[in-house]
Parts: structure tokens; C-alpha cells; sequence
């Protein structure tokens, strides 16, 4: 009866107990109690089996603890999109570029077209040519505006109707904004709006600003004269021009007086004479013409190597050498003495320096002469030439030398 109470107590025993000994029915309480035989005990309780792999995750994943993967993943995301948004912007970028690169490409082969198109010359004869002009559109030129694109036509077409017509404006405001062409331009102009490109108020100025004295200016000008003309045989003179025949050309058009004074004059004030005929005019046989070119120049109180530098860059080739070379340092001598009297320099001494800075400045600036010229060898060898010069002046000559340049242009 005992055994059958013990045995029911121990089967009403509370499930927390078992789960907290592990599963197990506790032991008795007596140990010297037998074990009941009929007795089985629960089973243990097995631990729950582990979730299946998934396997569209990546691999380097499962290192993480679960509570990451969210984050991961948005970081991941985060990433993809930013690196998209690089990409179309570089690639909004290179398309932006191209398209500026073949706006400017189409631009400058417009602009060349229409320069070779354009392309003007004045005849030498006195009228224009219009073969050399190229004003008149040729069935070439025809065919090729035909089968022009449709770009190139709109621009043309808005800069037409940007650029207002001139024969529209006042005469004084069309004849300031054809002031700033030079004679081929005007030329041009002259097509589009002949009278205000045939104005003798601007071929006047065009004449005067090119050469700037000619012995017609002063005379009256006789009925039916034309500035037009003028500068079209004073561009046939000065191409063709020589110490004998370019002279004779410009005296028989009665353009230039017959005296040395106005070739002088002339050949002073205009830059389009080429340096050989120059040179050949003031080396030549009119020897007076040459002291009157000088006598042109105003060296007043200008340093002797800064008016020497200034001179030799106005005469036409100085290196020359020969008996023009000795002229040319003659007459400068004469003019620089004129010009500063109180200089208390005469002529042959300041003749006698000149060569001495042109020299100095060969020997400085040569790369074939190693050893350069010292400065204290510089003013021993011009008192020896030159006694009545000081120390101090010749060396102030060198310093000049050695510090702005060459006085002779390369």
C-alpha cells in the first residue's frame, strides 16, 4: 500500500521540476529506497533543429549577426545608386563637350569658307576686278551654297538679320563704322553700298594714314581727281619701287616733286617701302637724301646709346656694312650733336662712340665670342680712341649696353 502512494506521488510530481533536472523524474528522497521496476522515465528533450541555408544570399553574410544584414544591404543599395548618378553625369558631361567641340568646328569652317570665298585684291590697273574681288557669286560657288547644311543657313540667316544695313543709319554714323576697314575691306563695302563705300572722305584718310606725305596733298586737286585712284597708284608705286624707276613712277604721276627733300619726306613717313630699295635709294647716287632722312629724326636729350638704338631700328638694313653703314653713323653723329648742344660732345666723338657701342653690343650678345668684353675693358679702349671722355660717362655707355640690349636690331 505504501509502494502504491509513492508511486503516484512521483507520477503527480510537477513538469518544472523534470524540465529543471534536465528532463529527468528526480531521484527518491530516501536512498536506500528501491527503484520501482514498472517505472519509465520521459524521454529528454531534444534541441530544435537549425533553419536550412539560404542559398540566395551571398556567402559572406552568414559571418554577420542577423541584425546586420539590414543595414548592409541599405549601404550596399546606397552604393549602387551613387555610383549610377557618377556615371550619367560623366556621360551628360562628354555628350556636352562633344557637341560644344562641332559647334566650334562648324563655325570655323563657315568663317574659312567665306574667306576663301571673300578673298579681295585691289587691281593695280585702277578699276576693280571681279575675278580678283570675287564679289559676283560663280556657278562653283553657286552649287556649294546649295548643298550647304541647314545649320550653316539658319546662322547665316540670323546674322543677317542681326547686322543692321548701313544705307539704312545716317551718313555720319555709316561713314564712322566704314572708317575702321582697310582698302580691301572698303572695297568690298563698296559692292554692297557703293556710295557710302566710294566716299572720298574715307579713301582720303586710308591715303594719309598710309603714306603719310606726298607732295600732292599740298596742290590743289584738279576736277574729276579721286583719292580712290590715288591710292591705287601710290600701292603700284610703293610695290614696284626702286631708287631709279619707282621714283621716276611717282614723279611723272606727279605725285612726288622732284627733290630730295620730298623723297626724304616720303619715304619717313610711310612703312610699306621694302628695306633693299630703301637702302639702295639712301646708298645710292642722291646722297643728299640721305642727310635729309636723318634730319628728319629729334634726339633731344635722349641718352647716346637709347638715340642710336632708335635710329639704326628706323633705317632700313644698318648692318649692311660698306660706306653705308660709315654714312649712316656720320649723319647721326651731325643730327645728335644739333640736337643737344650742350652735350659739349663734337661730332667725331660722338662718331668714334658709336662704333664703339656697336662693337660692345656684338661682342656681348655674339654666342661665337667667349670671352665677353669686361667693363673696365670697355673704358680704357674708348679713352684710348676717345681721350676728352670720362670714365664715368663711358661707363654708364657700358652699363646701357649690358643692361637694355643690342643697339643694332637683329
Amino acid at each position: 500500500m505504501g509502494q502504491a502512494v509513492t508511486r503516484a506521488v512521483r507520477l503527480s510530481a510537477p513538469q518544472d521540476e523534470a524540465v529543471e533536472l534536465g528532463g529527468r523524474v528526480p531521484p527518491p528522497q530516501h536512498p536506500h529506497e528501491p527503484r520501482d521496476p514498472l517505472r519509465r522515465d520521459p524521454p529528454a528533450p531534444q534541441p530544435p533543429p537549425p533553419p536550412p541555408p539560404h542559398h540566395h544570399q551571398h556567402h559572406h553574410q552568414h559571418h554577420h549577426p542577423p541584425l546586420l544584414r539590414p543595414v548592409l544591404l541599405h549601404d550596399f543599395r546606397r552604393g549602387r545608386l551613387q555610383q549610377q548618378q557618377h556615371h550619367q553625369h560623366h556621360h551628360h558631361q562628354q555628350q556636352y563637350q562633344q557637341q560644344h567641340q562641332h559647334h566650334h568646328q562648324q563655325q570655323y569652317q563657315q568663317q574659312h569658307q567665306q574667306r576663301r570665298r571673300y578673298k579681295p585684291a585691289v587691281s593695280r590697273s585702277g578699276t576693280l576686278s571681279p575675278a580678283r574681288l570675287r564679289c559676283v557669286p560663280t556657278a562653283s560657288s553657286a552649287s556649294t551654297a546649295s548643298t550647304a547644311s541647314a545649320a550653316s543657313t539658319a546662322s547665316t540667316a540670323s546674322t543677317a538679320a542681326s547686322f543692321p544695313d548701313l544705307g539704312l543709319l545716317p551718313p555720319e554714323l555709316g561713314l564712322a563704322i566704314l572708317s575702321y576697314l582697310d582698302a580691301t575691306d572698303l572695297c568690298l563695302a563698296s559692292c554692297v553700298w557703293s556710295e557710302l563705300g566710294s566716299a572720298e572722305l574715307l579713301w582720303q584718310a586710308l591715303c594719309k594714314s598710309t603714306w603719310g606725305h606726298c607732295s600732292l596733298y599740298r596742290r590743289p586737286q584738279p576736277p574729276g581727281f579721286s583719292y580712290r585712284r590715288l591710292y591705287l597708284e601710290l600701292d603700284e608705286g610703293s610695290l614696284n619701287f626702286n631708287a631709279n624707276e619707282g621714283l621716276d613712277y611717282l614723279v611723272s604721276r606727279s605725285i612726288l616733286d622732284d627733290d630730295p627733300g620730298e623723297f626724304a619726306l616720303f619715304a619717313f613717313s610711310t612703312r610699306t617701302l621694302a628695306p633693299g630699295p630703301l637702302r639702295a635709294l639712301l646708298a645710292g647716287r642722291r646722297h643728299d637724301v640721305l642727310a635729309k632722312f636723318v634730319g628728319l629724326h629729334r634726339f633731344q636729350r635722349q641718352f647716346l646709346p637709347d638715340a642710336l638704338r632708335r635710329f639704326l631700328g628706323a633705317a632700313p638694313e644698318p648692318l649692311a656694312g660698306g660706306p653705308y653703314l660709315e654714312a649712316l653713323v656720320t649723319e647721326f653723329a651731325r643730327r645728335y650733336c644739333t640736337c643737344n648742344p650742350r652735350l659739349c660732345l663734337t661730332a667725331d666723338v660722338v662718331y668714334v662712340l658709336c662704333y664703339s657701342l656697336i662693337l660692345l653690343s656684338v661682342d656681348l650678345t655674339s654666342p661665337h665670342v667667349r670671352n665677353k668684353m669686361s667693363k673696365r675693358e670697355f673704358i680704357r679702349n674708348t679713352r684710348r680712341a676717345a681721350p676728352s671722355v670720362s670714365p664715368d660717362f663711358a661707363g654708364h655707355l657700358y652699363d646701357n649696353v649690358y643692361l637694355v640690349g643690342h643697339v643694332v636690331p637683329t
